[in-house]
């Protein structure tokens, strides 16, 4: 069984950085991805980073490269606008998110803009109709939704609005996605969800991401890694068996398609890749 795949990666910060990320999506681009995304930071902190990264990819690679594009603190002519610049260089996939607010702060819409990612669907929808549009899920709901019905029903809003696909939050338990998979489809959800993983190259870095992201840790995870430190060779293991593990059993249920958040890395995702690639 071949499984697709597609990779995520964030602007970088510094020229050793840059260095690095290029590095990494050349070398992750021999393995003939679906598309790969470039994240914004909080707030749209790196909005013309990732821009430049996007049409760089672009330029230097075949697969399709989205862009994410976020509504929080811009009004809604300047999102339009670098959706359009986007359009005009033949970037038509986009990631589109309501997007975090930075250092922590509370979500509060901008006044001029749009108020959430349902409504920025529809914006870029009727600004070009053949933009292709991924949204965001979230298999154990999102942090501030009040309820999973309440989080499933605007995630369906959101790909009846247009968008085509959506891809989950990372997350470790594959039943976890399985369970939402088959609650979205008694929903009404027609449209793939792909699911986002995460390969665990420092276990206590990831745990202090997730709990930003609100994303559970399975407790056996905490027991496989305790002690382990992320240069030690068993890490590396541990890692690569509960990455396999995870797509191993979501292909078992008919899952075609994952999505990995590669942190600007290549260790874990080269090789589970490659896997992929030679139709395990």
């Amino acid at each position: 069984m071949k499984i697709k795949f597609s990779l995520e990666f964030f602007p970088s910060k510094s020229e050793e950085a840059d260095k690095r990320l290029h590095n990494a999506v050349n070398l992750l681009a021999k393995l003939n991805p679906e598309f790969v995304t470039v994240t914004y930071g909080a707030g749209g902190s790196t909005k013309d980073k990732t821009k430049d990264i996007v049409l760089k990819i672009a330029d230097d690679h075949r697969f399709p490269v989205a862009a994410h594009i976020t509504a929080v603190g811009q009004t809604k002519e300047e999102v339009l606008s670098t959706a359009h610049d986007y359009w005009k260089n033949g970037i038509k996939k986009l990631v589109v998110l309501r997007g975090d607010a930075p250092n922590g702060e509370v979500y509060t819409p901008h006044p001029g803009g749009f108020a959430y990612a349902l409504d920025l669907v529809e914006g870029l929808k009727d600004l070009h109709s053949d933009f292709d549009i991924l949204v965001a899920a979230y298999a154990e709901g999102h942090p501030e939704a009040p309820s999973l019905d309440f989080d499933l029903d605007n995630l369906k809003r959101k790909l009846d609005a247009g968008a085509s696909k959506a891809i989950t939050q990372f997350f470790f338990d594959p039943e976890l996605f399985l369970r939402f998979r088959d609650r979205a489809a008694k929903a009404g959800i027609e449209k793939e969800i792909i699911p986002g993983l995460l390969p665990l190259l420092n276990f206590k870095r990831t745990c202090s991401f997730a709990e930003r992201c609100g994303a559970p840790i399975p407790e056996f995870l905490y027991d496989i890694f305790n002690g382990l430190e992320p240069s030690k060779e068993n890490h590396k293991l541990f890692a690569m068996n509960v990455l396999s593990h995870q797509i191993t059993r979501l292909t078992l249920e008919d899952v075609k398609h994952v999505h990995f958040y590669t942190l600007n890395e290549t260790l874990l995702t080269r090789h589970i890749c490659r896997w992929l690639n030679m139709g395990f």
